[in-house]
């Protein structure tokens, strides 16, 4: 197995289980009618979450299999970089605003943050990736996955109730 097979394989068991904490507990969570939160129901968000997380996978796949490719390189690692800032933006804050335990935010600071963050921290000192690489490629992924979110709520809410 290569050091590219390890990182995947890390961060997809990181996003899986961060988004498996969410998809149990998030839709319940978010009928609270807070301001920070609209109510999602269970079909929306667990059909954007299949998704989110089938990207992941396949952002991953793709990096093992051509770790070569700096488009495939700049997916993955805005996935990575992505799922820090998730981690804070808005699982931690949420947290702190709602006085509540925001379904996500344990796997968030406990998984998301040290995994992701050490591959990065790899992949630069390994001088795979630069650090203007990292950031730019996480605003992009960061920018592209919260543009997808709505639109993933809306089909799984059309599609669940076809």
């Amino acid at each position: 197995m290569t050091i590219n097979t390890h990182y995947a394989l890390f961060f997809c068991l990181a996003i899986s289980l961060h988004n498996l904490e969410e998809a149990l507990w998030l839709p319940q969570w978010s009928q609270m009618g807070m301001a920070i939160q609209k109510p999602v129901t269970p079909n929306e968000f667990h059909f954007a979450v299949i998704i989110i997380t089938a990207l992941a996978y396949l952002a991953s796949f793709l990096y093992i299999s051509f770790p070569e490719s700096k488009w495939i390189k700049w997916a993955f690692t805005g996935f990575l970089g992505s799922m820090i800032v998730n981690a804070v933006f808005p699982h931690l804050l949420a947290s702190i605003l709602t006085k509540t335990y925001a379904p996500g935010v344990g796997t968030a600071l406990l998984l998301n943050i040290p995994v992701n963050a050490v591959i990065l921290y790899r992949l630069h000192r390994e001088k795979r990736i630069s650090r203007k690489e990292i950031f730019l490629s996480t605003v992009v992924m960061g920018v592209l996955l919260l543009a997808l979110i709505p639109i993933l709520f809306m089909l799984g809410d059309s599609f669940i109730n076809y």
